[in-house]
């Protein structure tokens, strides 16, 4: 038994009849043409699927936007590669030379992109109820504690909710500065709300991340004056 199998053995709960599997799965771009790149289009594709089942029967009453949210919440660069360094990705992973004296194996995108390429592969070799168990298994707490529905809602969302529960007209975001080279801006947007005549400020690296500070900050201005 190779230290691979083993560690798919501990970490995936999960063992390979065909171990050609997993190398693949784990195998990334830069090592190999025959790396994980499809095993990844059909592991996102599985854990799209399976986290939205999952999801569809453990809270009934969210309608499909709060159900986009909390997959949108579970599915995402962020999760998958914290995912995989709980697993130990990294001491497995398969990379070429140039990328892992660059340090490849710790970056968020490779450790995310392999996670779902093993599921990938569990799939092809154990099938789907396999690939289920395994979802289950790398997502139980995360499942456990996902928040509710209204929780989940960005902020402009909620702001727009907010004010429409009260008859009120949408907001307007403006981009008032924008400092920085292409690369590195920050952008200064404010949000108004007509019906108070309040205006908030935020900022952020992107207009669409300005835009969700200034509606946060509108929404605590006026649930402070509604009290």
């Amino acid at each position: 038994m190779t230290d691979r199998v083993r560690w798919a053995d501990k970490h995936l709960r999960f063992r390979f009849t065909d171990t050609s599997l997993l190398e693949r799965a784990l195998t990334h771009r830069s090592a190999s043409k025959h790396n994980n790149e499809r095993l990844e289009f059909l592991g996102d594709a599985l854990l799209n699927f399976g986290i939205a089942r999952r999801l569809y029967a453990q809270r009934p009453d969210d309608a499909e936007g709060d159900l986009s949210r909390a997959r949108a919440a579970l599915v995402n660069k962020t999760v998958l590669a914290a995912i995989g360094r709980e697993i130990e990705i990294d001491t497995q992973i398969i990379l070429g030379p140039g990328e892992s004296r660059s340090g490849g194996a710790q970056r968020s995108s490779a450790l995310a992109d392999t996670l779902e390429a093993l599921i990938g592969a569990v799939f092809l070799d154990g099938g789907y109820d396999a690939a289920e168990q395994l979802m289950e298994s790398l997502f139980a707490k995360r499942l456990e504690s996902l928040a509710d529905a209204d929780a989940l809602k960005d902020s402009k969302t909620r702001l727009q909710e907010w004010l429409q529960g009260r008859g009120w007209g949408l907001p307007h975001y403006t981009v008032e500065v924008i400092h920085g080279q292409d690369h590195n801006q920050t952008f200064t947007v404010t949000c108004h709300v007509d019906e108070r005549q309040r205006q908030t400020e935020g900022t952020g690296s992107s207009r669409r991340r300005a835009e969700q500070d200034a509606a946060a900050a509108m929404l605590a201005c006026l649930s402070r004056g509604s009290e």
